[in-house]
C-alpha cells in the first residue's frame, strides 16, 4: 500500500513541477523531497486535499494534501467556474473574510485574485473579522457566495476554506456537490487564473458591520434588564482570534459597563501563543479567563474560538466557584430563555420553532415541548440548521438553536452559528438573572427540574495520518457489523444508521426510513432512554463518541450525586466499547 501511495505522490508532484504557475522555491523543495522519498513527501502529495461539503481544511505546507496558495487557488477556480455556470451572464460577486490564523490574509488575497481574474466582483475585508459577520455580509451585499479563511478551533498548524451561498449559509445540496465537481475538474495549476484584476476587488463597506450591530440590538429580549444590571461582572477572551474586533464593542454598545478583557490573549496571533489549542471546548484554552474571572469576581466568563463562531462559558455554582458549562447546557439555557421571554411578553406564536443537530442534547426537544413549539433535528453542522431556516422562511420563524460543539444562534439574520450574537445573549441572560435576584446556575437547575436532568459527554479519539484514517473506517465498520446488544446494562432497542437512512428495531428486526440526508453516523438508543452516537469528524482526524443520559431531578441538592451516577454509567459503557 505504501508503494502505491508513493507512486500517486510522485505523479501529483510531477504535475506541480511541470506547471508554470508554481514558483521556483516550491519546486526546489518538492525535488528535494522526491530524492529523499521522505514520509513528509508522501503525506503531502499522496492525494488531493479533499474539498468536502464544507470546503477545505488541512495542515499548512507544500503539497496537494496541504493548505497553501495553490490548493486555495484551485478551490477558488472551481468555485468561480461553478458560479459562472450557475449565474450565466448575470453579474456575480463574492464576499471574503479571514481570521487570525497564519497565512489567512494571504489565502484570502489569493481567493480574491482568482475570482477577480475570472471577472467576478470581490468584497474583501481589510482586516480579520468573525465568520458570522461574513454570513451577514453575503446577504447584506446581495453576493452570490462567500468565503471564510479559517480552520475554526483546530490547532495552529491548520487552516481552512469555507464556502457560503447567497442565503448566507454554508453550501448545501445541490450547490455543494456542484462546487466539489468543479474543484475536482481542476487537474493542473495551469488551469487556475491567478492574475488579479484590481478593479474588481473592493473593501467591504463599514456600513455592513454597523448594520449587523443594529440587528444584534433587536435580538435583545429584555433591554431594561441590561440597564438594571449593567454592572454584571463579565470576563471575555478572544483566544487570539477575531472576536476581539467586535464583541467588546457590542457589549459596550448595549450598556454593559463591567467587562474585563484577557489582555494576554487580546492580540490576534496565529500561533495562539498562550494556549495549546484555541478551542473554547477545552478548559486549558480558558485558563487565563478563569483566572481573571476569579480576581474580578466575574459572574460570567466567555471565550470564543479564532473565527468567532463558537463560544465557551463559565458560571458560578452555589459554592461560588466558576464552573465550565458544556455546549449542551449552554444551548439549553439560550433556547429556554428565548422561548420563556417570548411567552412572558405574549409574543410566542405557533409558527415559532427551534432546531438542533442529532448529536445535541434531547433536552432541547423537552424545552420545545414545554413551550408548545416545533423542533427540528438535523445532521451535525450548523449549515443544516441554516438549511431548515431557508426551507421554513416565510412560513415558520426560527427562534434559536444550537449544536453541542458550542455553536448557537438566535433569529434569522445570520445563517450560521454566531459567537458574537451568542456572547451578547448570554450576557443578557446573566443580567436578567441578576436583575431578578437569581443566578445562571439557578436558571439551569430550574430547566433541569422542569424538563429532566440531562448529562452528555463527548469522547474524541485522534487517529492521524493514512493509517489513522483506516483505523477510523475499521472502527465504524466493526460497530455496523457487530453492534452491541446491551450497553451499561441496558438493552440496545434501536440502531439508527444515518448512512443508509434507517432506524432498526433490534427486537422485531423491522426498519423504518429516516428523514435525514446520508451521513456516516451510528446511534444506539437504549431501553433506559440513553443515546450513544459514533461519528467520524468531518474536519479533524478524529472519531467522536457522544453519550447522552437522562434522569429526573426532584431536588436540586441531588444534582451532584445524580451527575456522578450518570458519569459512572458512561464510563462503564466506554469500557464496553473499548474507548475508556
Amino acid at each position: 500500500m505504501i508503494e502505491e501511495l508513493k507512486k500517486k505522490a510522485i505523479a501529483r508532484a510531477e504535475k506541480w513541477l511541470e506547471s508554470s504557475k508554481v514558483n521556483a522555491e516550491t519546486k526546489s523543495t518538492i525535488q528535494s523531497w522526491m530524492k529523499e522519498e521522505s514520509n513528509e513527501f508522501v503525506e503531502s502529495f499522496y492525494d488531493d486535499l479533499e474539498f468536502g461539503t464544507g470546503g477545505l481544511r488541512g495542515i499548512m505546507g507544500i503539497g496537494s494534501m496541504r493548505m497553501n496558495t495553490y490548493t486555495v487557488g484551485a478551490a477558488t477556480q472551481g468555485l468561480a467556474n461553478y458560479i459562472r455556470k450557475t449565474c450565466g451572464e448575470k453579474a456575480a460577486s463574492v464576499a471574503i473574510a479571514f481570521d487570525s490564523r497564519n497565512n489567512s490574509p494571504e489565502f484570502a488575497q489569493t481567493a480574491a485574485d482568482v475570482l477577480s481574474a475570472n471577472g467576478i466582483q470581490v468584497y474583501l475585508y481589510d482586516e480579520l473579522r468573525p465568520t458570522p459577520l461574513l454570513s451577514f455580509t453575503v446577504r447584506e451585499l446581495n453576493c452570490q457566495a462567500g468565503i471564510v479563511i479559517t480552520a475554526s478551533h483546530n490547532p495552529k498548524e491548520y487552516n481552512g476554506y469555507k464556502v457560503y451561498w447567497e442565503d448566507g449559509a454554508q453550501v448545501l445540496p445541490p450547490h455543494d456537490k456542484g462546487i466539489i465537481q468543479e474543484v475536482r475538474a481542476i487537474t493542473s495549476m495551469d488551469d487556475v487564473l491567478f492574475d488579479r484584476n484590481p478593479s474588481l476587488i473592493h473593501s467591504v463597506p463599514a456600513s455592513v458591520e454597523e448594520q449587523y450591530l443594529q440587528h444584534l440590538k433587536q435580538v435583545i429580549r429584555e433591554p431594561q434588564a441590561i440597564l438594571a444590571a449593567a454592572e454584571t461582572a463579565i470576563v471575555y477572551t478572544s483566544i487570539h482570534g477575531a472576536g476581539i474586533t467586535m464583541i467588546p464593542k457590542a457589549l459596550q454598545s448595549l450598556g454593559f459597563t463591567n467587562v474585563h478583557i484577557v489582555e494576554k490573549q487580546a492580540t490576534p496571533d496565529g500561533n495562539f501563543s498562550t494556549v495549546q489549542s484555541p478551542n473554547p471546548e477545552e478548559r486549558e484554552a480558558l485558563a487565563l479567563a478563569l483566572e481573571l474571572g476569579e480576581s474580578t469576581h466575574a459572574e460570567l466568563v466567555l471565550g470564543t474560538d479564532p473565527d468567532t463562531d463558537r463560544v465557551g462559558l463559565a458560571i458560578r455554582n452555589p459554592e461560588g466557584k466558576l464552573v465550565l458549562l458544556n455546549g449542551n447546557q449552554a444551548a439549553s439555557i439560550l433556547v429556554h430563555y428565548q422561548l420563556e421571554r417570548l411567552q412572558s411578553q405574549g409574543k410566542l406564536m405557533p409558527k415559532h420553532y427551534i432546531a438542533k443537530t442529532i448529536v445535541t442534547t434531547d433536552l432541547l426537544e423537552r424545552i420545545a415541548q414545554k413551550f408548545g413549539v416545533r423542533w427540528y433535528d438535523t445532521l451535525t453542522g450548523f449549515k443544516f440548521i441554516a438549511g431548515v431556516i431557508r426551507q421554513k422562511e416565510g412560513v415558520e420563524e426560527f427562534v434559536a438553536g444550537g449544536e453541542e460543539s458550542y455553536g448557537y444562534s438566535v433569529g434569522e439574520f445570520v445563517r450560521d452559528k454566531d459567537a458574537v450574537l451568542s456572547s451578547v445573549v448570554f450576557c443578557e441572560i446573566a443580567a436578567w438573572c441578576k436583575a431578578n435576584n437569581t443566578t445562571l446556575w439557578d436558571y439551569l437547575m430550574s430547566i433541569y427540574s422542569s424538563c429532566g436532568l440531562f448529562h452528555e459527554e463527548l469522547v474524541s479519539i485522534t487517529k492521524k495520518g493514512i493509517d489513522g484514517l483506516q483505523q477510523i473506517k475499521s472502527m465504524m465498520a466493526s460497530l455496523r457489523e457487530n453492534p452491541p446488544h446491551t450497553l451499561g446494562g441496558s438493552r440496545v432497542e434501536h440502531i439508527l444508521d444515518i448512512s443508509n437512512g434507517t432506524r432498526r428495531n433490534t427486537q422485531t428486526g423491522t426498519t423504518e426510513a429516516l428523514d435525514l440526508p446520508s451521513s456516516n453516523v451510528l446511534q444506539f438508543i437504549l431501553a433506559d432512554g440513553s443515546k450513544i452516537s459514533a461519528r467520524p469528524s468531518g474536519t479533524e482526524p478524529k472519531i467522536k463518541f457522544y453519550f447522552s443520559m437522562c434522569t429526573t431531578l426532584t431536588n436540586r441538592s441531588e444534582y451532584n450525586a445524580l451527575r456522578e451516577e450518570i458519569e459512572s454509567r458512561i464510563m462503564n459503557i466506554r469500557r464496553e466499547l473499548d474507548i475508556a
